[in-house]
C-alpha cells in the first residue's frame, strides 16, 4: 500500500527513463498484488443495515426505515455472469478515516459537524461497523494513528493486519487488514520516502497486498506470475487532474500541466489543462522522469477504476463516471478517493456514494452516522479467466443494464 504523506508520487517510466515523481499535496494509496488462490466458501455480505423491523411481515417496507445515509450497491451489466462462473472473489474496503490528531490540528475544516460526532470514541464504532457490516476479506487504511484500537475490535473478526507510521513528526500512516482464513502474507517490506529526499512519507510492500510506486507494484506482480493489482487509496487528487490522467491512460504529457497544480484540487485550473504549454526547467523535468529530454511519462501497468468500469447514471456519478464526492467538510466537496485494478479481475458490483443534495443536508463530515470526512469506497472483484470474460462480454451485450440492489 502507498502512503504519500505529503507528494503526489508518480513513477517515470518512459522513453527510456527510469522512475521519478511529481511533487503535490498530500496523498495515501493502497496497493494490492493479489495472488489466484483456490476458491473458498465464505458468508454473503452482511446487510447493510439491521431493521428491527422482521422482513417477512407484509407491511415491512425497508425504504421507510433507511438513514439518510444509506448507501446501495451499483452492480454491472454481467454482474450475474461474473458471480455465477464459478471463479473466486474477494471485497475490497478502502477507507480514509482521518486521523485524530489531523481532525483536532485543523479544526476550521470541522465546524459544522456536532462535537460528539468528531470525538474519536464515537468514530471508532462507526469505522469499526462500516468494515463488519460490508465483511470486506481485504481493508485498507489511511490517516491511522490510532491503530491498536482499530486492530482490537478487526481481530474478533479474524483480521490480521499492518501498520506504518509516517516518519517525521507526523502521527499517522496506513494499515492494511485481511482475512487471516483467506489469505497469507507471501512478502512483505518497508519503504521510507525519506530515503529517496522526498518528504516523510512512508510504503509498505506486501503480496498479496502491497503499498508501492507503479513500477515496483510491476515488478511485484511480474514476479508472482502477472498477478493482478489493486491500487486503493485517498490519492488527493481529482478526476480532472493529471494525476487521474496518468493512472488512467498510463501516460502522460507533463509538458500540458503545471507542476503546481497537478492534483486537480485548484478550483477552475483544470479548464485550461492541456490548452497551453507550460515550461519546465532542465532540472525540473529531470526530477519527474530522469531525462531533461524526456517529456512523457508512461507506467507499465494497465489500470481500470472500478467505479467508472460500472456504468451509472444519476445523482452520484460525474461525468466521467467517477462518484461527485467521496470526501466533505467546510473547505472541500469532491472525489479524491479510488479502487483500480488491473489484470484478470473484474468488479461485479461498487458501494454506490451518497448524493450531493445529501451531504449537503448532512452540513459536513464525519457525522453521527459516518465516522470519517471520506466515505468508504467497497467494490468486489472476481477473478476471471479468458474463457470467463468472453462468455460474459458476449451474453452482455443482449442484457439489459441491470438496477440497484440493496446490501
Amino acid at each position: 500500500m502507498h502512503t504519500f504523506g505529503d507528494s503526489n508520487f508518480l513513477p517515470r517510466q518512459s522513453m527510456g527513463c527510469d522512475a521519478s515523481f511529481l511533487g503535490g499535496s498530500t496523498s495515501f494509496l493502497s496497493t494490492a498484488v493479489v495472488r489466484h488462490r483456490k476458491r473458498t466458501t465464505r458468508c454473503e455480505l452482511a446487510g447493510h443495515w439491521c431493521f428491527g423491523e422482521p422482513r417477512d411481515r407484509r407491511w415491512y417496507n425497508p425504504k421507510r426505515h433507511r438513514p439518510l445515509t444509506y448507501r446501495r450497491w451499483v452492480e454491472a451489466e454481467n454482474s450475474s455472469d461474473l458471480l455465477e462462473s464459478g471463479e473466486d472473489r474477494f471485497m475490497l474496503i478502502s477507507y480514509n478515516i482521518l486521523g485524530v490528531n489531523n481532525s483536532m490540528e485543523h479544526p476550521d475544516l470541522y465546524i459544522n459537524v456536532p462535537f460528539d460526532a468528531i470525538q474519536w470514541e464515537s468514530r471508532k464504532r462507526l469505522v469499526s461497523e462500516d468494515i463488519r457490516r460490508w465483511n470486506a476479506d481485504i481493508v485498507c487504511l489511511q490517516e491511522v494513528d490510532r491503530y491498536y484500537d482499530i486492530e482490537n475490535k478487526l481481530k474478533k473478526d479474524g483480521y490480521v493486519g499492518r501498520f506504518k507510521r509516517r516518519t517525521g513528526v507526523a502521527k499517522d500512516g496506513c494499515a492494511i487488514f485481511w482475512k487471516n482464513e483467506r489469505f497469507n502474507l507471501l512478502e512483505g517490506n518497508e519503504i521510507e520516502f525519506k530515503d529517496l529526499d522526498l518528504r516523510d512519507n512512508v510504503a509498505q510492500l506486501f503480496v498479496f497486498e502491497v503499498r508501492v510506486f507503479l513500477q515496483q507494484a510491476h515488478a511485484l506482480s511480474e514476479k508472482w506470475g502477472g498477478i493482478p493489482i489493486v491500487l486503493a487509496g485517498d490519492f488527493n487528487s481529482t478526476p480532472e487532474s493529471a494525476i487521474y490522467e496518468f493512472l488512467s491512460t498510463s501516460e502522460l504529457d507533463i509538458t500540458r500541466h503545471d507542476r503546481k497544480f497537478l492534483s486537480g484540487l485548484e478550483p477552475n485550473l483544470h479548464i485550461f489543462s492541456g490548452l497551453i504549454n507550460h515550461c519546465w526547467t532542465d532540472e525540473e523535468l529531470k526530477n519527474a522522469t530522469g531525462h531533461s529530454s524526456c517529456k512523457l511519462l508512461t507506467q507499465p501497468l494497465k489500470l481500470q477504476s472500478s467505479y467508472a468500469h460500472i456504468n451509472r447514471t444519476g445523482r452520484t456519478r460525474g461525468s466521467c463516471g467517477e462518484p461527485l464526492a467521496t470526501t466533505y467538510h467546510s473547505k472541500f466537496m469532491g472525489t479524491v478517493d479510488y479502487l483500480w485494478f488491473s489484470g484478470e479481475l473484474e468488479p461485479a458490483r461498487v458501494l454506490d456514494t451518497l448524493p450531493i443534495s445529501t451531504l449537503k443536508s448532512i452540513g459536513g463530515l464525519p457525522s453521527r452516522n459516518i465516522g470519517s470526512d471520506h466515505l468508504p469506497l467497497a467494490s468486489e472483484f472476481v477473478f476471471i479467466s479468458k474463457s470467463t470474460q468472453l462468455k460474459s462480454q458476449g451474453q452482455g451485450k443482449n442484457k439489459k443494464p441491470r438496477k440497484d440492489s440493496s446490501s
